[in-house]
């Protein structure tokens, strides 16, 4: 059996390239891989688009992508928050696109993502700037827009454990959008608190099968999500 494990950050982040999507996890800095981040700055790849459910706090995590220049394009639920201050001046200038997704969407288009569904009807957004130049169409009696899946090329996400074939799992709230974007990348790199034998992890509290994972480093406790 493939173990998955690498050394360290520097080797769960080799061969990410310019230009790619990155799908990061977290719901603010609740679950999110700010050491894979950090790597990723080490790393050098630029010219990035970032899907994730915000678009950085203070200066942390995404918000370091996006200070360092290495950041085209974010797509999020939540832009704009009390401390999302760096975004806010590039977007305002001009340096970064923004494309807004309502949550319920966001989630769902990166679930289909990986489930390989080719999209999906939803009544959120219609009848709003959402929904220019999206199909519409009504549905008993009810209308709705046509939402396109989100696939990345590479996906971060922090998880609480791991072991050594990529089974992962996670600690609360920190959960939240990191199994679905597991799924929904060609490469998916999980930063874990504590990596273990294969084995030792109960099946049934398992959330992301090893299956979705290509690589797992450890970061310990403090790092982890």
């Amino acid at each position: 059996m493939r173990n998955k494990v690498v050394s360290d950050l520097a080797a769960a982040l080799e061969g990410v390239a310019d230009g790619s999507t990155i799908l990061i996890g977290g719901f603010g800095l609740a679950g999110q891989p700010l050491a894979l981040i950090d790597a990723l700055l080490e790393q050098g790849a630029t010219d990035l688009t970032v899907v994730s459910n915000n678009a950085g706090n203070a200066e942390w995590g995404i918000a370091r992508l996006l200070q360092a220049g290495r950041v085209r394009k974010v797509v999020c639920s939540f832009p704009r928050q009390s401390d999302s201050y760096v975004f806010d001046e590039l977007y305002l200038a001009g340096k970064v696109e923004l494309e807004v997704v309502p949550q319920g969407n966001l989630a769902e288009r990166i679930r289909a993502g990986g489930a390989g569904i080719g999209g999906f009807y939803t009544p959120t957004g219609f009848g709003t700037l959402l929904a220019d130049g999206k199909e519409t169409r009504e549905i008993d009696g009810r209308m709705y827009v046509l939402e396109s899946p989100i696939r990345g090329d590479v996906a971060l996400i922090g998880a609480f454990r791991g072991d050594r074939l990529g089974n992962l799992v996670y600690r609360k709230t920190s959960r939240n959008f990191n199994p679905m974007m597991a799924t929904a990348a060609a490469l998916t790199i999980a930063s874990v608190a504590e990596v273990v034998e294969a084995g030792a992890l109960d099946p049934e509290a398992v959330v992301t099968p090893g299956i979705f994972v290509d690589r797992v480093v450890a970061v310990g406790q403090e790092e982890a999500a």
